[in-house]
Protein backbone atom coordinates (compact mmCIF):
# COMPACT_ATOMS: atom_id res chain seq x y z
CA UNK A 1 0.00 0.00 0.00
CA UNK A 2 1.43 2.92 -0.81
CA UNK A 3 1.91 6.09 1.75
CA UNK A 4 -1.08 8.64 1.62
CA UNK A 5 0.46 12.70 1.25
CA UNK A 6 -0.98 14.94 3.16
CA UNK A 7 -2.47 17.51 1.41
CA UNK A 8 -2.78 21.37 1.89
CA UNK A 9 -5.07 23.93 0.29
CA UNK A 10 -2.12 25.12 -1.83
CA UNK A 11 -1.29 22.00 -2.87
CA UNK A 12 -5.04 21.52 -3.63
CA UNK A 13 -5.57 24.25 -5.36
CA UNK A 14 -2.56 23.30 -7.58
CA UNK A 15 -3.71 20.09 -8.00
CA UNK A 16 -7.38 21.13 -9.44
CA UNK A 17 -5.49 23.85 -11.69
CA UNK A 18 -3.61 21.30 -13.65
CA UNK A 19 -6.00 19.07 -13.65
CA UNK A 20 -7.98 21.30 -15.72
CA UNK A 21 -5.13 22.58 -17.76
CA UNK A 22 -1.83 20.76 -17.81
CA UNK A 23 -0.26 22.84 -20.40
CA UNK A 24 0.13 26.25 -17.78
CA UNK A 25 3.18 27.74 -17.50
CA UNK A 26 4.46 28.06 -14.29
CA UNK A 27 3.52 31.62 -14.06
CA UNK A 28 0.04 31.51 -14.96
CA UNK A 29 -0.54 28.61 -12.89
CA UNK A 30 1.51 30.58 -9.75
CA UNK A 31 -0.81 33.39 -10.18
CA UNK A 32 -4.07 31.16 -10.62
CA UNK A 33 -3.21 29.64 -7.43
CA UNK A 34 -2.11 32.84 -5.35
CA UNK A 35 1.67 31.36 -4.52
CA UNK A 36 5.06 33.16 -5.97
CA UNK A 37 6.12 31.12 -9.33
CA UNK A 38 9.26 29.13 -7.01
CA UNK A 39 6.79 28.33 -4.15
CA UNK A 40 4.74 27.03 -7.05
CA UNK A 41 7.18 25.16 -8.95
CA UNK A 42 8.86 23.64 -5.68
CA UNK A 43 4.96 22.12 -4.88
CA UNK A 44 4.83 20.99 -8.37
CA UNK A 45 8.01 19.23 -8.37
CA UNK A 46 7.27 17.64 -4.94
CA UNK A 47 3.97 16.26 -5.85
CA UNK A 48 5.52 14.57 -9.21
CA UNK A 49 8.34 13.38 -6.62
CA UNK A 50 5.85 12.36 -4.26
CA UNK A 51 4.16 10.26 -6.88
CA UNK A 52 0.43 12.26 -6.56
CA UNK A 53 1.02 13.53 -10.31
CA UNK A 54 1.69 10.44 -11.97
CA UNK A 55 2.08 12.10 -15.75
CA UNK A 56 0.82 15.40 -17.96
CA UNK A 57 -1.01 14.13 -20.81
CA UNK A 58 -3.00 15.64 -23.45
CA UNK A 59 -6.81 14.38 -23.67
CA UNK A 60 -7.60 13.35 -27.48
CA UNK A 61 -11.38 13.56 -29.24
CA UNK A 62 -12.03 9.65 -30.39
CA UNK A 63 -14.34 11.27 -32.79
CA UNK A 64 -12.25 13.59 -34.24
CA UNK A 65 -9.94 10.97 -35.30
CA UNK A 66 -11.74 8.56 -37.33
CA UNK A 67 -14.14 5.52 -36.97
CA UNK A 68 -14.33 4.69 -32.62
CA UNK A 69 -15.53 2.07 -31.13
CA UNK A 70 -15.22 1.87 -27.11
CA UNK A 71 -16.04 -1.61 -25.17
CA UNK A 72 -16.60 -1.93 -21.59
CA UNK A 73 -15.82 -5.95 -20.88
CA UNK A 74 -16.31 -7.46 -18.45
CA UNK A 75 -13.64 -11.23 -17.66
CA UNK A 76 -14.27 -13.52 -15.46
CA UNK A 77 -11.26 -15.76 -15.09
CA UNK A 78 -11.48 -19.59 -14.38
CA UNK A 79 -9.24 -19.59 -11.61
CA UNK A 80 -8.73 -16.53 -9.59
CA UNK A 81 -5.54 -17.20 -7.85
CA UNK A 82 -3.14 -13.98 -7.29
CA UNK A 83 -0.75 -15.60 -9.64
CA UNK A 84 -3.60 -15.76 -12.22
CA UNK A 85 -5.03 -12.53 -11.95
CA UNK A 86 -1.37 -10.41 -12.30
CA UNK A 87 -0.79 -12.15 -15.75
CA UNK A 88 -4.12 -11.50 -17.10
CA UNK A 89 -3.34 -7.46 -15.31
CA UNK A 90 0.03 -8.12 -17.46
CA UNK A 91 -1.37 -9.54 -20.18
CA UNK A 92 -3.60 -6.73 -21.28
CA UNK A 93 -1.19 -4.29 -20.25
CA UNK A 94 0.57 -4.35 -23.29
CA UNK A 95 -2.33 -3.53 -25.46
CA UNK A 96 -2.28 -0.33 -26.24
CA UNK A 97 -6.36 -0.10 -26.64
CA UNK A 98 -7.04 -1.00 -23.65
CA UNK A 99 -7.57 2.21 -22.02
CA UNK A 100 -7.93 1.52 -18.49
CA UNK A 101 -8.37 -1.64 -16.80
CA UNK A 102 -10.05 -2.48 -13.05
CA UNK A 103 -9.93 -5.56 -10.42
CA UNK A 104 -13.71 -5.44 -9.51
CA UNK A 105 -15.66 -7.03 -6.82
CA UNK A 106 -18.34 -8.96 -6.60
CA UNK A 107 -19.33 -10.40 -10.28
CA UNK A 108 -16.73 -10.45 -12.59
CA UNK A 109 -12.78 -10.49 -11.66
CA UNK A 110 -11.93 -7.51 -14.25
CA UNK A 111 -13.68 -4.38 -16.17
CA UNK A 112 -11.58 -3.17 -19.10
CA UNK A 113 -12.16 -0.13 -21.04
CA UNK A 114 -10.99 -0.39 -24.97
CA UNK A 115 -10.86 2.23 -27.44
CA UNK A 116 -10.41 0.51 -30.88
CA UNK A 117 -11.83 2.04 -34.29
CA UNK A 118 -14.26 -0.78 -35.29
CA UNK A 119 -16.24 -3.74 -34.54
CA UNK A 120 -13.92 -5.95 -36.79
CA UNK A 121 -10.74 -4.05 -34.65
CA UNK A 122 -12.58 -5.45 -31.57
CA UNK A 123 -13.03 -9.09 -32.92
CA UNK A 124 -9.56 -9.22 -33.43
CA UNK A 125 -8.41 -7.83 -30.64
CA UNK A 126 -10.99 -10.29 -28.77
CA UNK A 127 -9.60 -13.13 -30.08
CA UNK A 128 -6.20 -12.64 -29.47
CA UNK A 129 -6.72 -11.38 -25.80
CA UNK A 130 -9.37 -13.40 -24.82
CA UNK A 131 -10.59 -16.45 -27.26
CA UNK A 132 -7.01 -17.82 -26.85
CA UNK A 133 -6.56 -17.23 -23.08
CA UNK A 134 -7.23 -20.93 -21.32
CA UNK A 135 -8.13 -19.06 -18.05
CA UNK A 136 -10.61 -17.04 -19.02
CA UNK A 137 -14.53 -18.25 -17.96
CA UNK A 138 -16.64 -15.32 -19.27
CA UNK A 139 -16.72 -12.49 -21.81
CA UNK A 140 -19.36 -9.80 -21.14
CA UNK A 141 -19.08 -6.97 -23.73
CA UNK A 142 -21.01 -3.64 -24.11
CA UNK A 143 -20.40 -1.03 -26.83
CA UNK A 144 -21.23 2.64 -26.39
CA UNK A 145 -23.97 4.50 -27.70
CA UNK A 146 -23.09 7.52 -27.11
CA UNK A 147 -20.76 9.22 -24.66
CA UNK A 148 -22.14 11.74 -22.10
CA UNK A 149 -19.70 12.31 -19.74
CA UNK A 150 -15.69 11.79 -20.06
CA UNK A 151 -13.66 13.25 -16.83
CA UNK A 152 -10.13 12.62 -15.72
CA UNK A 153 -10.32 14.83 -12.84
CA UNK A 154 -10.08 13.61 -9.12
CA UNK A 155 -12.32 15.79 -6.90
CA UNK A 156 -10.04 17.22 -3.75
Amino acid sequence: MSKILILDELDKRILLQIQQNSALTNHELAARVHASPPTSLRRVKRLVDEGVILRQVALLAPDKLGPSLTAIVEITLDMQTSEKMQAFEELVAHEGAVQQCYRVSPGPDFVLVIQVADMPAYHALAHRLFATQSNIRNVRSFFSMHRSKFETQIAL
